[in-house]
């Protein structure tokens, strides 16, 4: 089968496609012909090695797609090494999916979509009437948290981006305005998956019991470190955010993405789809997602 696979850490130029053999399900596994992989700014963290270490070269990236079981099931699953033709995954943790749902769509409310619905329940506590401020708003995660914040009661949302078009994006998934630092207000919650620069702006910005969620770094800057003597003199608060462990959680998967396909299904939630690329063109999505020229969910194709 062809995979997409690194044995060195670099930049999308060290993916590259090979031929291997299919991967053999263990106990409680099942076997799935891929028809989508998903891609993730987290892959490419894997690739330069901030995720990785040296010991799991080579490696084949991915951790989602959309796929169909030996006996015709079209299923939503988070796998390991999902740039491939064929993948395993826990039969426990597969998700049947309509025929009619887009790909894109199925996979942008995987990683991206209970990533955003995390942000907000789980690490912001967003209440009803505080106002959110989120970075990247037409990225993956972000275009999914500016439509998730008005559905969990936000009274505003705020979006930054970095170019016009995206800003005709997020002010039609309503967002109330396109926002620069410094802030024309005080925020209630900031989520940032940017770090560097915007992360500093955003501490500054936050109101009374603000809560700034990091849980990024696209900058690939140092962050600069954070005073608990300048948090109580803001009376705010950091909050840090990494999904993987947050899904071991009970009830972690389950509810949230039943609840992300009912908003969908009533069209409430509209996952933005960016681009689609063959899977062999990986380094190509990569490089589109680094210089932030895409929106919205990406994939591969098989």
């Amino acid at each position: 089968m062809l995979a997409i696979q690194f044995d060195r850490f670099g930049g999308p130029e060290v993916l590259r496609p090979v031929r291997m053999a299919p991967p053999e399900p263990g106990p409680g596994e099942v076997l799935l012909t891929v028809e989508a992989a998903g891609v993730n700014f987290a892959d490419t963290h894997q690739v330069d090695g901030s995720y990785l270490g040296a010991d799991a070269l080579p490696h084949v990236p991915g951790s989602e797609v959309v796929g169909r079981t030996p006996d015709g099931r079209r299923v939503l699953a988070r796998v390991s090494h999902g740039y491939a033709e064929q993948v395993t995954a826990k039969e426990s943790g597969v998700l049947e999916i309509p025929e009619e749902l887009g790909a894109a769509q199925a996979l942008a409310l995987m990683v991206q979509g209970l990533t955003a619905w995390h942000l907000l329940r789980s690490a912001a506590r967003l209440r009803t009437g505080e106002s959110v401020v989120v970075h990247s708003a037409a990225g993956g995660v972000g275009s999914l948290a500016v439509q998730l914040a008005r559905e969990f009661g936000a009274g505003r949302v705020l979006a930054q981006v970095s170019t016009p078009a995206k800003e005709r994006l997020v002010l039609d998934l309503g967002a109330d305005a396109v926002i620069t630092y410094p802030l024309p207000e005080k925020a209630d919650v900031v989520l940032d998956a940017v770090g560097g620069h915007l992360f500093d702006q955003a501490l500054d910005s936050l109101a009374s019991f603000g809560r700034l969620v990091t849980y990024g770094n696209a900058a690939r800057t140092g962050f600069t470190p954070v005073d608990p003597g300048r948090l109580g003199r803001l009376n705010a608060s950091v909050v840090g955010f990494w999904l993987r462990p947050a899904l071991a959680a009970p009830g972690a998967v389950g509810g949230p993405l039943k609840e992300l396909f009912a908003l969908v299904e009533a069209g409430r939630l509209k996952p933005v789809t960016g681009g689609s690329y063959p899977l062999a063109d990986a380094w190509r999505a990569h490089e589109d997602l680094l210089a932030r020229r895409t929106t919205g969910k990406l994939v591969l194709i098989p």
